[in-house]
């Protein structure tokens, strides 16, 4: 069983036992993770059946379980405007769970 969450402004394609890296959500390791915004819920097998929302669909939760709170890789930026001497360096680590799905509740 597959399905398409929605969290922190993006979705995600998600399978039970998948390890899904989504924006930072608070809690320590081994926490339980309820994802209540369900847009898609896809049944493989023989006689495949699919189930869209509009937007969500009702009644359907995913669970998971938050194994770690990490950060991505750096992204450089920089600010430039020419003849002015104004040059600005930056770089940016954004926070980052990494959640593994445990149910799909359709």
């Amino acid at each position: 069983m597959i399905a398409v969450i929605k969290t922190g402004g993006k979705q995600y394609l998600v399978a039970e036992g998948d390890v899904v890296a989504v924006e930072k959500i608070d809690g320590a390791p081994e926490t339980t993770v309820t994802f209540d915004e369900v847009l898609l819920v896809a049944e493989e097998g023989e006689t495949p059946s699919v189930t869209l929302g509009s937007p969500t669909v009702d009644g359907a939760t995913v669970e998971g379980t938050i194994v770690d709170q990490t950060r991505a890789k750096k992204v450089s930026g920089v600010k430039y405007k020419p003849k002015k001497r104004y040059r600005i360096f930056f770089g940016h680590r954004q926070p980052l769970t990494m959640v593994k799905i445990t149910k799909i509740n359709a």
